[in-house]
Order: C-alpha cells, then structure tokens, then sequence
C-alpha cells in the first residue's frame, strides 16, 4: 500500500515537470465538456494505455518496441486529424466518410451538426494521448521500473504503473476543471468561441509535430533535471517503510567522531530499530569467503552493502566500504558485498571475480544473480547500504553515494554499543583516484544514458534506433545530452553490437569524467579505440583507460573512463571509433 501512494504522488508531481508539456494541448482540448462523458474516460483511457505500455517497455522483449512503436504512429495520424478537425471543421468534411466518422468522433464539438460528446470519443482520444505520453523518469518512476525490470511481469508493477498514471490523470484533472472555467469565462466575455477552438485546434498540431520529431524526449529532457526530482525523493524518503517495522534512518546521531565508552554505563545508540535483517541465503555463489549466515554473524556488526561492478555509483563508494573493513575488522565490524547485476554480463561470475582483483576487495562478496537477497531487503537501489546490529536488526541504511562521514559515525556507534572498547577516531580519508574518485557535482549537466532499445533515450541518428536487426547509422553533431551511432551496429534491449569494423558512438556531453561501459563481446578478443573531444585528440583531458592520443583498448566487460576534463568544464563532443568489430556498448554515465 505504502509503494502505491509513492506511485501515485510520484504522478501527481508530473504536472510540475516540462516533460508533460507536449500532451496538455491534447488534454486542453477538451475543456469545457462534461467532466462524466469527456473529461473522466479521456483521462482513464490515457492512465491505461501509458500503464500497459510501460509494463511492455519493461518486460517486454523487441515486438513490444515495434509495437509501441505502430501504436504511437497511429496516434499521432488520430491526433493529427483531431487537430486539424478544431481548425477548421470543412476540413473534416472534405475527408471521406470513415474520417469523417472519426474526426468528429474525436472532436464532438457542442457546434451545430454535430453529435454531443460520447464516452467512445473521450475514451479513444484518452488511449491516443497515452500512448504519446512519455514522462520523465524520476526517482519514483524509476523505482517501479527497476523493480519491473527485477521482478518481471507481475499484478504489482502493473497497479503501481496504474497509481502513477492516475496520479497523474488526477492532477491533469484539477487543471482541466480550472481550465474548462477560464474557457467558458472567455467565451462568455469575449464571445468568439470558434477561435479558442481553432487556437486548441493549432497547439494540438503542435504537440502532435514536437512529439513525432521526438522533440519530447529530447529538448524537454534537459530541463528535466531542475524539475521534480528533489520533490520526488523527498517523498521516496519519507514514505518508503521497510517491511518489518520501525522508522527508515538514513543519518547516525551526528558527524563527529566517537569518545571513549563510559564504563559504568554501557553504550546505547540513539539509531532506530528498522527490522531483524532477513537471511542471505539464495546466493548462487560467495567469493572471497565461504556463505555467511544470519546465525553466523550474531554478536557481529554488519554492514551489507548492495553494489554492481560496473555501477558508477558503486564504483566511487568502494573505496570506503574497502577502508571501513579494514579499519574496523578487529573492532567487530564484517562487510558484505551484495553483486547484484544490472547487465546480463555482470551474471558471469568470473567478471565478478575479475572486478574484485582490479578493486581490491577482499571483504566477502555474495552472488546475488536471482536477486533473493536484494528481494529480502526489499532494496530498489545501487548503491546501497544496511547496517546490521550485533543482535541482527537493522539499524540504518542509506542509498546511494556520499554522506560516508555519517555512515561511519553509525558503524562506529553499533560497534560501541556491542562492546567494543573504542577510542575516538577519525574517519577514514581513503585516495581515491581514477574511476573512483568523487564526482564533480557542481558541473555534472548529463546523466546516464542507455545504449539498448529498453531504455535509450535521446537517440539522434537519422536512421532511427533499429531493435534486433543489422543497420548502417550515421551521425553529424549530436544536441546537448543526446547521442548517435555511425557504422554498422545491431542495437539489442541492453547494448548496442558493432558488426563492421569503423563504426562510432557519438555524445555531447557537458560534466567532468565521462565513462561507457564496454565489452568485447562473445569472442573476448582484444577490440582497439580511439577517442576524440570536439574532433581532436584529448590531450590532458584523457581518462584512466586511454593514453592522451586517445587510444584505448577494450579488454573485458565493464566501465571504461574515456575522458576526464583537466581545466574548465564545458560541453564537449565525444566520439570513440572502434577499429575492430564485434564491441558492445551498454550505458553512459558521468561524473
């Protein structure tokens, strides 16, 4: 119940997000009509059919895509028809009978010869509206996608879908109401009511073209990191309840570094009970340890971290949860590592195995390829931390990266409080470099972006993005944040696989660190690269992976820092050109 709320308040903000904006003038257009008959079955109809097409888009394989596809194709024909129906109704006429039938159907003006609105017209305008509308995906909508994508199709990703849409429908709705006010006011005091209709006819033309140029998903989406997303973790932090009682605690009482115990009184933290910490069987594999049960670590303090090898996110915290097992071990503290993958690739354990040698971590690390473990925490995140007391509760959890000074403070307290005799210490200040040093967040203006049909956006090749089929891309100069292919690639659900030797992966691109997840591909022969910003050799702007010429080589399945700026950050172009066949590309991130 609880994630159903989130869902739906996740929806309601949408309406303060730019990426609503291209399908208002559909819902507008409808101002002024019976809520029951028009409004009411318009929004149903466009909560349900966006429910139905996510779901697909996230389980769903290739025909899913192509039918999204022809079902958006169709959509925009009937809202191109609707639209050109308010401006001018002899236009509607000129049509042969069935549009005709359709037109007016769509329309259902009040204006003479025509018949009063009926619940099929609202309901098929509603179905035509969700299959145009493609919100951003912040936090909440990104919870219940990854847990979709997790969990596979099931009744509760459907119904938070169905939350999220009606939350969304609800706020369009109280807008619509306001709205349909304003109109009928202006028709009263102005008296030209064919001209609203025809101005609602010219901005429903409008989204139709912004939307069929795929301007909504790529103009609208650089402004979305200025909009609902702080609101949406707030509500995420705020709700979201773990299952077994007690209040979520991200923060340990302070910052500071702890004091000796008093001996006549033992150590008690102020950190909340969360739960007992559910069992970490159901990992196919432990690494570095042999499998540790919840019985075995009793009397311990745990920290279970939940990571991916080539998580950028995960990449930058690992040198922490590194110096915290080693600082603490003596103390009573044992670190868990959770490999939970995101990618296909990341399942083969001896990638996993590889990551560990090139991170040094030697703390265990279970297998968590089914995700039983991730589904007993009911963890939505990566990275992601719990702390387990000595008499195995949950204490405190934090998701994502930073505010390490506090998770410190919080091991430091559940270690005092099951007897270790501590003195005060400083936190740990590890050297991170390369990959796993700290984002610059005051400059990071791009965010990650998938290469794989199931969640790429912001696609610039002319060409279209091709799913499960062979084709030659091409690509000039790339907007801000958006990205293209040239050569010859197939572009699966997850990445994207090089078939002829040349080809190029294009991106403009405005933060610090630049890094793509890479691989060789099933033959795991050595594929050589070169990289270039803005049509030049990087230079001193060169990631860890290449030399300042730009020349790199893909060696193994993960993450790959291409480009680090040295001096002031700018949008640059990337580009990296393969000299070898048989690359496959997954995701983008930055730092």
């Amino acid at each position: 119940m609880t994630l159903l709320i989130i869902a739906y308040l996740g929806g309601v903000l949408t309406i303060l997000s730019p990426c609503i904006l291209p399908i208002l003038p559909f819902v507008f257009a409808r101002a002024g009509q019976p809520f029951i008959r028009s409004t009411l079955p318009m929004l149903a109809g466009m909560a349900a059919t966006f429910a139905l097409v996510a779901t697909l888009a996230a389980v769903g394989g290739s025909w899913a895509i192509r039918a999204n596809e022809y079902g958006r194709l169709a959509a925009i024909v009937m809202l191109a028809l609707f639209g050109a129906s308010l401006l001018s109704p002899r236009f509607a006429s000129t049509l042969a009978r069935p549009i005709v039938d359709l037109g007016n159907n769509l329309v259902n003006a009040n204006s003479a010869g025509r018949a009063a609105p009926t619940v099929r017209s609202a309901l098929i305008l509603g179905v035509a509206t969700g299959l145009l509308w493609a919100p951003c995906a912040g936090p909440i909508l990104g919870l219940v996608l990854t847990g979709a994508a997790l969990q596979g199709a099931n009744l509760q990703t459907t119904f938070l879908l169905i939350a999220y849409a009606g939350g969304a429908a609800t706020s369009l709705a109280v807008a619509l109401l306001l709205g349909g006010k304003i109109f009928a006011a202006m028709k009263r005091s102005l008296g030209f009511g064919d001209r609203i209709r025809q101005l609602l006819g010219a901005a429903v033309l409008a989204g139709v073209a912004v939307i069929a140029l795929g301007l909504d998903t790529s103009l609208l989406a650089r402004l979305s990191y200025a909009s609902t997303a702080s609101l949406e973790q707030a509500v995420l932090n705020r709700l979201h309840a773990k299952p077994l009682g007690g209040a979520p605690s991200e923060l340990a009482s302070s910052d500071a570094t702890i004091v000796a115990a008093d001996a006549k009184k033992p150590f008690r933290s102020d950190l909340p009970m969360e739960g007992y910490a559910p069992s970490l069987d159901g990992a196919v594999e432990w690494l570095n340890s042999k499998p540790l049960t919840t019985e075995q670590l009793r009397g311990k303090v745990v920290l279970v971290d939940f990571w991916t090898y080539s998580c950028i996110n995960c990449i930058r915290t690992i040198p922490y949860v590194r110096a915290w097992a080693e600082k603490y071990a003596d103390q009573g503290l044992v670190v868990i590592g959770v490999h939970a993958p995101e990618f296909a690739f990341e399942k083969k354990i001896d990638n996993v195995r590889k990551a560990l040698s090139d991170f040094q971590i030697r703390y265990p690390v279970a297998i968590d390829n089914d995700y039983k473990i991730w589904r007993a925490f009911e963890n939505s995140y990566w990275p992601a931390a719990y702390l387990i007391d000595a008499k195995g509760q949950i204490r405190y959890h934090h998701f994502g990266e930073g505010n390490y000074g506090r998770t410190e403070k919080a091991i430091q307290d559940l270690l005092q409080e099951a007897g270790s005799q501590m003195t005060a210490a400083a936190p740990v200040a590890p050297d991170a470099k390369g990959v796993e040093a700290a984002p610059d967040l005051g400059n990071i203006r791009s965010g990650e972006t998938y290469l794989g049909y199931g969640q790429a956006e912001n696609f610039e090749s002319p060409e279209g993005l091709q799913a499960d089929k062979s084709e030659t891309y091409s690509i000039a100069a790339p907007g801000l944040n958006a990205w293209g292919l040239a050569g010859t690639w197939t572009v699966g659900k997850d990445q994207a696989t090089l078939d002829q030797p040349g080809g190029a992966i294009a991106y403009r691109f405005s933060a610090r660190d630049l890094h793509l997840v890479l691989g060789p591909g099933a033959s795991a022969t050595p594929i050589r690269f070169q990289v270039t910003i803005d049509g030049k050799p990087p230079g001193p702007d060169h990631g860890s992976d290449i030399d300042a010429d730009g020349n790199g080589t893909v060696t193994a399945t993960r993450l790959y820092q291409l480009v680090r700026q040295s001096g002031t950050v700018a949008a640059r172009t990337f580009e990296v050109r393969f000299l070898d066949p048989g690359v496959q590309a997954y995701a983008f991130t930055f730092g």
